[in-house]
């Protein structure tokens, strides 16, 4: 068999993965698998194979069984890849199990200053780091009407994504079909999210900060094509590179 010596072992492409956050507030196995009962109905695809990040902030008091946690989660489809607010203690255990430490924020530790006649100044509190509000639905198609904020992160699962309001900076969205904005795009645009070559984006204006067609992407950190103005613009695959162009001269 003939091996082809320009292709690449190992390919690194954009992805954005959607995972759901189970807070707990109670470590306890019987309880925890009453709630999941209740929440599901018995439903057995409720959760659909989800990715799970276990947020234990609100646990005090007991040590969590993970190897029981996980076979749990898992028996209710939600598969656990990280967790979230650990004890130092626990993060080597974690990390044994397969699973990342998830840090949203941690205040650095700063040097003791020498001590002074001025009174010191009342500490700072850092700011806290908002969480990106993740909307994702699994239909053929999902329409959004308002603006996308920056800090939003917006996911049709399964079908197209159609939006009526601009995408602003900082914004995520992303689809398994192809993406219609029909305002300006500032943000970041992924299509064809689960590997669709065909995936395209089009925008009214396309000012992104990245656009990607199945997990090939491209950033614009040079500038835009040169492109006739007030013209919609898609996006889209030629062979391994990302191609942008006017939608009235498309063939």
């Amino acid at each position: 068999m003939q091996t082809n010596s320009s292709s690449k072992p190992i390919e690194v492409k954009i992805s954005t993965v959607v995972a759901v956050v189970i807070s707990i507030s109670d470590a306890d196995p019987v309880k925890m698998e009453e709630a999941l009962r209740k929440m599901t109905a018995g439903s057995p695809d409720y959760f659909d194979d989800e990715l799970a990040v276990i947020d234990v902030a609100a646990v005090s008091g007991q040590q969590p069984d993970w190897n029981a946690m996980l076979a749990l989660f898992r028996r209710y489809g939600l598969h656990v890849v990280a967790v979230r607010n650990a004890s130092d203690d626990e993060e080597t255990v974690l990390r044994e199990l397969g699973l990342s430490i998830d840090v949203v924020s941690k205040a650095r530790t700063e040097p003791v200053a020498e001590a002074t006649t001025e009174p010191a100044p009342a500490p700072v509190e850092p700011a806290p780091v908002p969480e990106p509000q993740v909307i994702y639905r699994n239909q053929p198609a999902m329409v959004i009407d308002q603006p996308v904020r920056a800090g939003q992160r917006i996911y049709a699962r399964g079908g197209d994504l159609i939006i009526m309001a601009a995408v602003n900076n900082g914004a995520e969205v992303i689809a398994d079909g192809s993406i219609h904005i029909y305002a300006p795009l500032r943000g970041r645009a992924l299509a064809g999210a689960t590997g669709d070559t065909q995936a395209r984006i089009f925008a009214r204006t396309m000012e992104p900060e990245l656009v990607s067609i199945a997990g090939i992407y491209r950033t614009f950190e040079n500038g835009f094509p040169d492109l006739p103005g007030n013209t919609p613009v898609q996006v889209r695959l030629n062979g391994d590179s990302i191609e942008l162009s006017a939608v009235s001269s498309a063939s």
